[in-house]
């Protein structure tokens, strides 16, 4: 049987970004770049990593890379920060023993999404509850709830609340839908004191509105780790106003990284900062256009981002 993670860990507060996968040119794994891209994300300042998310392209991963790549950060990282390994599949089965392979290979936590394969293929709420409650069983570390858009599957409060009542090991939340500081707020009030970490996602693009909702930490993508967790961590220590003035501050570009350029900002970012050789994304995932990919850099320039001056 599963223990109680939380009698024997402080909740994890702050910024987890998301660790991008790189690739060479020709679309192969770039291992070394992959060690630089961890590297890079420490000396920004994170409070943790996570690995294998959508913004590092799992979808576009094979098992034996998935291994690959969750073998590497974890030895590579060997303990500097928390990681948090993606462990989301449609198949219970398959979940469960990618959550106990990450146990064993020291993450600290595992996201998963609610099962769902394309538009159509989903559980209703009684199989999301045994899907969670089956992880729950079968490892000892947090599961952190990815309730975002993609999977086109409803979590409702009730349902969420329900899962972190009776399910230990699920306490930590990361709600980036339409409307997420709203829904962080009921989460709180319906299920507060069985939940050690309630996230947002989306770049952080509604951070404030979810700080003011309760949210304790945010996963970002890795472009700008070291300027977005001041806000966190003001807002945290009772200094909105300074929290405040750093999210307008840096709140154009989220919105760039949000809107214009998705997961392919932060390697754009990490190339022209010598961080990695190439921001090669996976097809059917296109490059970004040329303005968009200037206008990025620029912006990117201007704010001085650890990122675009690491490797020089």
């Amino acid at each position: 049987m599963a223990q109680d993670h939380r009698a024997q860990s402080t909740p994890y507060t702050g910024i987890f970004p998301i660790v991008p996968t790189p690739f060479h040119e020709d679309g192969s794994l770039d291992l070394e770049g992959q060690k630089r891209v961890l590297d890079c994300m420490i000396d920004q300042g994170v409070d943790g990593l996570c690995i294998l998310a959508n913004y590092s392209e799992q979808f576009l991963l094979s098992d034996a890379e998935r291994e690959t790549l969750q073998t590497l950060c974890m030895e590579h990282v060997a303990g500097r920060v928390p990681v948090i390994a993606t462990c989301s599949h449609f198949s219970t089965q398959v979940a469960v023993a990618r959550c106990k392979r990450a146990q064993e290979q020291g993450a600290a936590m595992v996201m998963m999404m609610p099962p769902y394969h394309g538009a159509l293929l989903k559980a209703g709420d009684q199989g999301v509850f045994e899907h969670f409650a089956a992880l729950s069983e079968a490892i000892d570390i947090p599961i952190m709830i990815q309730d975002a858009p993609l999977s086109g599957t409803n979590l409702s409060v009730p349902l969420l609340a329900r899962i972190a009542k009776e399910l230990a090991n699920v306490s930590y939340f990361k709600i980036e839908m339409p409307g997420t500081a709203g829904k962080l707020r009921a989460l709180i009030e319906a299920a507060g004191e069985h939940i050690d970490g309630p996230f947002d996602g989306e770049e952080g693009i509604t951070l404030m509105a979810d700080l003011d909702a309760g949210a304790t930490g945010t996963m970002t993508s890795g472009l700008a780790c070291e300027q977005i967790r001041p806000i966190v961590m003001d807002f945290l220590a009772g200094d909105r106003a300074k929290a405040e003035a750093q999210y307008n501050r840096m709140l154009p570009l989220i919105n760039f990284e949000n809107r214009q350029c998705g997961l392919r900002a932060c390697k754009t970012v990490m190339q022209a900062g010598g961080v990695i050789k190439s921001d090669a994304v996976r097809h059917p995932l296109e490059p970004l256009p040329a303005p968009t990919r200037d206008a990025l850099l620029t912006m990117a320039k201007d704010l001085d981002l650890i990122a675009m001056r690491w490797g020089k």
